[in-house]
């Protein structure tokens, strides 16, 4: 089935709910990766933890007498140690367990067989909660360094930010969620070119590498058509194509096609802004301690689905005073979720942030959204806060 035919069926919505790329704010992959060799207890934790379990043990056993004996029980410690601890922490604890059962075993009645066994079981139960650790160890690292190479990916096409030209100053917050199966395709830039400046923010339906594939299909396009392109529907129409050739592709290789929501802009010395929204939120006008969602009359469909309206796409624009500022999301903001799966009430929030300038706009943004959602999201955040370049407002 075509992307155009799985359009035209009802669909039934889908909510999602809302790790951090910020201004000189980019985390190397390697931390990601060596810390999950790192235990989850300190050293001395760990040391008077086992003292203390196996005085406990001792007095148990010594209290139980012939009737049940406790010490040998030591031996699930190692396989407890493997789920918290690093490895060479994990080695240590087997070493002592081993150490106790063989030395309570030397003192304790009993066979010589009743002994072989005992120690056998406990050199044996040790061992494998060291080979569990490795293992665990071994899979996280291989995880981590997944989803390292696809956030560094992202973070490496997505231009750096903040962004300075002739006619605007963007500054901005992107997140990707860093989690196998929920990786994003959140996309945004910013290029100057000699009809002003373009923007663009958008996101790619669905997640995971098609996703991101999708994504930068759209953001090379867009880099290359804001450039050539005298019109900004002149540049959405190449970004419109780029996405459908990509979908064609993706059809061909088994993929499964998509559409991308976007907002792209445009900004000369006229003041003004010119917009072309293909299904995207609309931006937010923080100007003179007010705050203001900014009206677009002629939102299309998103990009990859034009062969569904017929309508074609045009551009409208809209006041930009100077000292103002315009804050455009992906919906990553705006779906995520609180405890009792409310949705995140961005409006209310800028509101009290409406005097704010740019970076303190998304610094404000960024830690609000992490204590509204407890830290826990499951979508790329990208957001915009772009205000004129002085010369501009000259």
């Amino acid at each position: 089935m075509t992307l155009l035919d799985r359009a035209r069926k009802p669909q039934t919505p889908k909510r999602r709910s809302g790790v951090r790329h910020r201004e000189g704010a980019v985390q190397s992959p390697d931390a990601g990766i060596a810390a999950v060799s790192e235990g989850r207890i300190g050293n001395w934790a760990l040391v008077g933890g086992l003292a203390l379990l196996t005085l406990l043990a001792f007095f148990l056993d010594v209290r139980a007498g012939n009737e049940l004996r406790v010490v040998p029980l030591l031996v699930v410690v190692p396989a407890l140690a493997s789920v918290y601890c690093s490895l060479r922490q994990t080695i240590w604890v087997a070493v002592w367990i081993t150490t106790v059962v063989v030395g309570f075993r030397a003192g304790a009645d009993g066979t010589f067989w009743d002994f072989v066994f005992g120690i056998g079981f406990a050199v044996l139960a040790c061992a494998l909660g060291v080979a569990a650790c490795a293992a665990r160890i071994r899979h996280a690292t291989e995880m981590a360094r997944l989803r390292s190479a696809v956030v560094t990916l992202q973070r490496q096409i997505l231009r750096p930010l903040p962004v300075v030209t002739d006619h605007v100053f963007a500054h901005g917050l992107y997140e990707p969620i860093e989690e196998d199966r929920f990786v994003g395709g959140d996309i945004y830039e910013v290029v100057e070119s000699p009809y002003g400046t373009r923007v663009i923010i958008g996101d790619v339906q669905g997640k995971g590498l098609a996703a991101i594939g999708a994504g930068f299909a759209a953001i090379a396009a867009f880099r290359e058509a804001a450039i050539r392109e005298p019109t900004l529907t002149g540049v959405v129409q190449a970004l419109e194509d780029a996405v459908v050739r990509h979908n064609e592709f993706s059809a061909q290789t088994g993929e499964a096609e998509r559409f991308v929501t976007a907002l792209v802009l445009g900004f000369d010395e006229s003041g003004r802004v010119e917009a072309v929204n293909c299904g995207h939120l609309l931006p937010r006008l923080l100007c003179d301690g007010r705050t203001s969602a900014v009206t677009l009359h002629r939102t299309s469909v998103p990009l990859g689905l034009a062969g569904l309206s017929r309508e074609a796409r045009g551009a409208e624009s809209f006041d930009f005073p100077p000292d103002a500022t315009l804050l455009v999301v992906t919906d990553g903001v705006t779906e995520a979720r609180d405890a009792t799966g409310a949705f995140y009430p961005l409006d209310q929030r800028v509101a009290a942030w409406a005097g704010h300038g740019p970076r303190e706009l998304l610094d404000a943004l960024h830690v609000d959204l992490e204590e509204f959602s407890g830290g826990i999201r499951r979508d790329d955040v990208a957001a915009l806060a772009l205000r004129r370049a002085p010369a501009v407002t000259r």
